[in-house]
């Protein structure tokens, strides 16, 4: 690989490195009762709330519908994210150092299944958060269930739930593009 590719491919591995410090995913929700809106952050390792009391809030409204509060500790995902990235980072920046094509292009496949494992394992959380609900719950609405949506917005009864890539999803796109524009232009170059 030439030096350019070299080094875009170490700069899309050293993107990954802010994953440890901002959230890659956003859910908002706005209700009547909640006209600022409340919502949560996930990041690779946490779950927090936008605001100091918001995870509190998100609790008290599943609590009403039935759904199980969201905690940290009830996702083996964050044990394992962070040592995922981890490696992903210094996958990439030996692609660089031994400017190898073929494990550049296999850097570029592997982000995109993991990318596509995360969505689903995401999906399936959503799913059973919003599906298995308890029967004792407070407020029941048959056949309603309450999966927030994977991306975009949902009407959820009162409350409008909108789910979105955030910051930390910016850099893994970056360093996506950047690895995929390296080994684009090895591709053509060699032609």
């Amino acid at each position: 690989m030439k030096i350019e590719s070299r080094i875009a491919m170490g700069l899309a591995a050293l993107m990954l490195v802010a994953l440890y410090y901002m959230p890659f995913w956003t859910i908002s929700m706005s209700a009547p009762q909640y006209p600022e809106g409340i919502g949560m952050h996930i990041h690779i390792d946490n779950v927090t709330g936008h605001n100091r009391h918001d995870l509190q809030s998100i609790n008290t409204l599943n609590h009403y519908i039935g759904m199980a509060e969201i905690h940290k500790e009830d996702f083996p995902e964050f044990e394992i994210i962070p040592w995922v990235i981890g490696f992903m980072i210094g996958f990439g920046i030996l692609v660089a150092v031994l400017g190898n094509f073929k494990l550049a292009i296999a850097w570029f496949v592997l982000m995109i299944i993991l990318g596509i494992i995360g969505l689903v394992d995401f999906y399936l959380w959503g799913y059973d958060y919003g599906h298995n609900l308890s029967p004792d719950a407070p407020i029941k609405v048959p056949g309603m269930s309450y999966q927030p949506p994977l991306i975009g917005c949902k009407q959820l009864l009162n409350i409008k739930a909108c789910s979105w890539p955030y910051t930390g999803s910016i850099f893994i796109g970056f360093s996506m593009l950047l690895a995929g524009g390296a080994a684009w232009y090895e591709k053509t170059k060699n032609r």
